[in-house]
């Protein structure tokens, strides 16, 4: 199965029920969101080995909030909606969505808030960034955006990647649309922006037991059932690994076809987790999946490979 956004005045009348119960899609709930990442990344720093770097990626996310409020964005995406589904498109994709010079905006304002809470290696690469002409940034984007993370240095990354997702974030929030699971591929895939996912989340409330990944750039989230691989969409060779007991609130999902993992996130068995800081703070997991031989399927919008 696929997920397909599809404009308003082109929807049916008549949905299937199965469409009203799970929802393929949740749009980005802007209010709060990443002071609510910043709260949780300083709440796991204090019993974290690896507390230095979540209270620097706070501080980014803390500044993320202030700039998206500082500087919204408005935007009429209905033509680019209706291009978009006759293009069979995610309708904010990030290889064809032609970019505005508001994500330099909001980085810049980044730079400006962050500047006073840097120092060191940190603030020198702000000050870099500062610097940098406006064709050169876009150039990084693109590298990024591309997933040829060697061509964008891991220092600057973050920075220039939390510009690009209160751009997109504020884009998918905008969106009029509805989104309908049709069959097709891709669905390792945001179907909003075609970026990959941080991880996966088990809901509480409303979608309670349902799986839905997570973007780690538009902040959309999409449903995909549980016991299938996110990757691959396999179900036959599927085994769950945590580091502490049955009932940990964070687990690894392996496949044997595909070779890869995603990370699972239980809110039921703790209600304060938070897709991007519960991802980071968990690394240990990481490790340990890769000594098995898995390699990692999402990536984490604060830990950018050296190589793609």
């Amino acid at each position: 199965m696929s997920i397909r956004i599809i404009p308003q005045d082109q929807l049916e009348k008549r949905e299937k029920a199965t469409a009203e119960t799970i929802p393929p899609l949740l749009f980005p709930r802007l209010k709060n969101l990443y002071s609510r990442r910043a709260a949780r990344l300083r709440d796991l720093a204090d019993k974290n080995p690896l507390g230095d770097y979540l209270r620097f990626a706070a501080k980014i996310a803390q500044a993320q909030e202030i700039v998206l409020y500082d500087h919204p964005l408005h935007r009429d995406l209905r033509d680019r909606l209706v291009q978009s589904a006759a293009e069979d498109k995610p309708p904010l994709d990030i290889q064809t969505l032609p970019r505005e010079a508001h994500w330099q905006q909001l980085l810049h304002s980044l730079i400006a808030e962050l500047k006073p809470e840097m120092s060191g290696q940190a603030l020198a690469v702000l000050e870099n960034l500062e610097k940098t002409s406006a064709g050169e940034l876009e150039t990084l984007a693109d590298a990024l955006l591309a997933r040829e993370f060697a061509l964008a240095s891991s220092d600057k990354a973050p920075f220039i990647w939390a510009a690009l997702s209160v751009y997109w974030a504020q884009m998918a929030a905008l969106i009029p649309g509805k989104a309908r699971a049709e069959y097709g591929e891709h669905r390792q895939f945001c179907p909003v922006c075609a970026s990959m996912p941080v991880a996966s989340v088990v809901h509480l409330g409303m979608q309670q037991g349902l799986r839905y990944l997570h973007c780690n750039l538009c902040e959309s989230e999409w449903y995909v059932a549980r016991s299938k691989c996110t990757n691959c969409e396999q179900t036959r060779d599927l085994h769950y690994w945590s580091l502490d007991s049955e009932q940990a609130s964070v687990k690894a999902e392996s496949c044997g076809d595909c070779g890869t993992y995603q990370k699972m996130l239980y809110q039921e068995r703790d209600p304060a987790l938070e897709p991007v800081a519960d991802d980071l703070a968990s690394l240990v997991l990481d490790v340990r999946m890769e000594q098995e031989g898995f390699s990692r399927s999402s990536l984490n919008p604060f830990l950018f490979p050296d190589e793609s």
